[in-house]
């Protein structure tokens, strides 16, 4: 670890944020709030990390929310603290999922109202069997949802006092169900149909590279978080973008009286556990900043390198993330569907059960996915301000494209390996989707000003090169259960820091971001953990 300077720095700060996405942002507004004195460095141009807004296509007026792109963990409770001025809306549907059954084309619509889902289960499976199970199995995990959402703002509970909670309210098949056995058997008890089975799954395996039976329940945390937003699971779509809630978060971190500068690189961390002294590069120019508390929104393997401490081995990002821009949303081959609906909610893509489980295992063996899984959504359908007049106008909608298990091992190797699988595998994607329409997705595409197809593709090596995101993984690694392990010693003792779940090996370094116990997704939860941390010091 660098060495604390005999020379004092020219500054010192209550606090140094090292990155500017929303969970720093966040701690900064918190810190600045209570009256410290912080100063965050981030070292892009501009702040928000993965939560930005940009116009993609030259010469084409609209802004995509380029990385990050739907919010539903960011509590009620941090935009009411920080008075962020930011609307979220409610997409009208909650899924289509296109399939063929008997030689048609067909698929199941969730959402619109009970009896339209209703309906679409029965034409899917010609029983009330699979709407049943469906009604159950989402009955349970919102009760489970408004247990657990509230405790994500608080000290860490312990898994024993979670589980207390969770089964006296539920009874003890809601806990084991999320919490002790792998999610496939749950699934495969509750639902008979494959497409339902499949449709349920892929919440498990959102920028997580594992199979429904792993032992080790990385896909149960992963369902976990995507199921407990606001206490009720919702998705919704942020007015603006995802670059509107991070401007929102910066203007109040500003407003708090926090200094904020950009273009500015931390190249090293040094503490001895009291003092901190933190190194950056601006430009050509160099600098250290003294602080009693630093709070590192970069990831865990990120901070070892700031502090010259051997890192832990690279987590490994799965998805495969395509932002594009259509003169017209494709027409479907389902008759009974109106591509409206359909793209307003989650569009699921060669996402039945077993075809999961054959992409899991082609891409564990080394291959890309011969019929890639994914999923899309038309932002615009909803929020229309992300175009200008003129392309909304003409009728131009946006399509965000997710694509699961793509692991980055599959773009690393020789020189060229990631332009070239990035290729492969955007054909792949597209050749799949296009099986469910009824004219080809390139048909579609505008064009920018010139004349290329409005499309962008990232692997997960773009990621871990554009934002630092630790190969490519968008939650900084596995995610953790919310709740204090037994064996945590320093939880039990009542340190701040272990007890909202950013503490970290040093004293005064803290962890704000998706590395943090309950960090993942765009929620500012661990910036906002942090900051409680660092004020209880």
């Amino acid at each position: 670890m660098p060495a604390l300077s005999s020379a004092a720095p020219h500054s010192r700060y209550d606090a140094v944020i090292v990155g500017g996405g929303h969970n720093g942002l966040v701690a900064a507004a918190y810190l600045a709030g209570a009256g410290r004195r912080v100063l965050l460095l981030e070292r892009l141009p501009r702040t928000g990390g993965a939560a930005v807004s940009d116009r993609v296509f030259p010469g084409v007026q609209a802004r995509l929310s380029r990385y990050a792109y739907l919010v539903s963990l960011l509590p009620e409770r941090i935009v009411a603290d920080l008075g962020l001025r930011l609307t979220l809306r409610k997409r009208p549907v909650s899924s289509y999922t296109p399939t063929v059954r008997g030689g048609r084309p067909t698929g199941l619509l969730a959402g619109g109202g009970e009896s339209r889902t209703r309906a679409a289960f029965a034409r899917l499976t010609g029983s009330e069997r699979e709407y049943a199970a469906w009604q159950g199995f989402y009955g349970m995990t919102r009760g489970v949802a408004a247990l657990v959402f509230p405790t994500l703002t608080e000290p860490l509970p312990s898994r024993a006092a979670l589980r207390a909670r969770v089964v006296e309210a539920l009874g003890h098949p809601a806990w084991e169900a999320l919490f002790e056995r792998p999610l496939g058997e749950t699934l495969e008890a509750r639902f008979a149909d494959d497409l339902v089975r499949g449709v349920v799954l892929t919440d498990a395996l959102i920028g997580t590279f594992t199979s429904a039976h792993d032992p080790s329940l990385r896909q149960n945390r992963c369902f976990l978080y995507h199921v407990i937003g606001q206490g009720t699971g919702d998705w919704d779509v942020p007015v603006g973008g995802m670059g509107a809630v991070t401007d929102a978060l910066a203007g109040a971190a500003r407003a708090a009286g926090a200094e904020v500068r950009t273009g500015h690189e931390v190249t090293a961390i040094a503490t001895d556990g009291r003092q901190a002294e933190v190194t950056f590069r601006a430009g050509d120019a160099e600098g250290v900043v003294g602080a009693r508390q630093v709070l590192v929104g970069a990831s865990p393997r990120e901070l070892a390198l700031l502090l010259g401490e051997t890192p832990p081995p690279a987590p490994e990002g799965a998805q495969f993330k395509v932002n594009m821009l259509l003169r017209r949303l494709p027409a479907l081959r389902d008759p009974d569907a109106d591509p409206r609906e359909a793209f307003a909610g989650t569009f699921h893509v060669a996402e039945g059960y077993g075809q999961l489980e054959t992409a899991y295992r082609q891409a564990a063996a080394g291959a890309l996915p011969a019929a890639p899984p994914s999923e899309l959504y038309c932002h615009s359908l909803t929020d229309p301000t992300i175009l200008a007049q003129e392309p909304a106008a003409a009728g131009y909608q946006t399509l965000t494209l997710f694509g699961l298990h793509t692991p980055a091992r599959l773009f690393a190797g020789e020189p060229g390996r990631n332009e070239a699988a990035r290729t492969e595998l955007l054909a792949a994607t597209l050749r799949t989707l296009d099986e469910h329409l009824a004219e080809p997705i390139a048909e579609c595409l505008a064009t920018d000003a010139e004349g290329r197809p409005c499309i962008e593709a990232k692997t997960p090596l773009d990621l871990e090169r554009e934002l630092r995101l630790p190969g490519g993984h968008i939650f900084h690694g596995d995610l953790s259960f919310p709740f204090a392990g037994d064996e945590d010693e320093r939880a039990a003792a009542g340190d701040p820091a272990a007890r909202w779940g950013v503490a970290t090996a040093h004293e005064n370094v803290l962890l704000c971001g998706a590395g943090a116990v309950r960090g993942g997704g765009v929620s500012g939860i661990g910036g906002h953990n942090a900051a409680m941390a660092a004020l209880a010091r």
